[in-house]
């Protein structure tokens, strides 16, 4: 038996005029939505694709015109990391939902290695897509510099230092992390410390900004330990550290939920009751925070809001508006973990 496969022909618009019985001009002016053509032109040439299974060719199509109607949604973080940050998904389907409602496509471009960099820098000037939203952008980010010299509309989530001046949409990281550590504090709190990440972009280092905000004189370098990307195990490895360091401490900020999560579950372990003998709160207010067992109290951040601000600047430049920065509002949210 013949292992090859033959690949099935394309339906044309050819077969479709032949199929309907009508002019290849009449069925062009039908799948192009244009005017002049019968109520049983359309009938016939509607019920023709049907038959023979054509697909317009959009890609031929767009070609001529110049635009994909699709738009990068360009991820800079580890594979492993998408799975566990909810804030990632929650961009995603904002971005999807305003892109989709305009007849865009939405394309996740990954970003792990410098590798990936180029790859996707190629991609992009290819031409395949009409513009970018940049989540997790990093200082001096790469990719960030290509999309602007190519020219493309785009927009940031967050704007990280050293980035090029392309529009974005964020919150005020500085003030939220002020906030919810001036209200850990308020709770009596006399020794607080912090597990910063992500250092290398705006978020990581305004949180930490924060943090030093808020606690004042009283902050102490040895009482932050710092770590490249928000996750778990950066909870978990930080919070043994900072327990070897300083066993009498009494409150901890974590620079997001899954942080905290990972933190608390070291509390846990080495038997510090959390609220009683150790408060602690997250940022984010993902599905992270609900999952700690006591529930964790963090800062709200709309992140599928920011990823529909975002799809919705680009989408202006596209169209010739001024895209405007753009911030979000965001709550402290107080559970039983402090």
């Amino acid at each position: 038996m013949d292992s090859t496969r033959t690949r099935r022909r394309r339906a044309t618009i050819n077969d479709v005029a032949s199929a309907a019985g009508l002019s290849r001009g009449t069925v062009s002016r039908v799948v192009n939505g244009e005017k002049y053509v019968s109520p049983e032109a359309k009938m016939a040439v509607e019920s023709a694709i049907a038959k023979v299974g054509y697909v317009r060719n959009s890609a031929a199509r767009n070609l001529v015109r110049q635009e994909s109607r699709a738009i990068g949604l360009i991820i800079h973080e580890p594979h492993s990391l998408l799975f566990e940050d909810p804030n990632i998904g929650s961009i995603l389907l904002g971005a999807n939902s305003v892109l989709s409602a305009a007849d865009y496509q939405l394309v996740s471009l990954i970003i792990d290695t410098a590798r990936d960099s180029q790859r996707v820098a190629d991609y992009l000037r290819g031409g395949l897509v009409d513009g970018a939203v940049i989540i997790s952008a990093r200082t001096a980010d790469p990719i960030a510099t290509a999309v602007r010299n190519l020219g493309i509309p785009a927009a940031f989530v967050g704007h990280p230092p050293g980035t090029p001046d392309l529009p974005y949409v964020g919150i005020d990281n500085v003030s939220a992390a002020r906030a919810i550590v001036e209200r850990l504090l308020a709770t009596g709190r006399k020794k607080v410390a912090m597990i910063a990440c992500a250092l290398d972009r705006d978020s990581g280092q305004d949180r930490l900004e924060g943090f030093r905000t808020a606690v004042g004189a009283a902050f102490r370098p040895d009482l932050v330990i710092e770590f490249p990307l928000y996750t778990y195990a950066a909870g978990a490895d930080g919070m043994a550290e900072l327990l070897r360091r300083h066993p009498d401490l009494d409150g901890v900020f974590a620079a997001s939920d899954a942080v905290a999560a990972g933190a608390m579950a070291t509390l846990q372990e080495h038997g510090r009751r959390v609220p009683e003998d150790v408060g602690i709160v997250g940022f984010d207010d993902s599905s992270w925070a609900l999952r700690c067992k006591p529930q964790l109290s963090t800062v709200k951040q709309p992140a599928d809001l920011l990823g529909r601000a975002a799809a919705e600047l680009v989408l202006a430049q596209i169209e010739g508006k001024d895209a405007e920065v753009r911030m979000l509002e965001t709550s402290v949210v107080w559970r039983e973990s402090a």
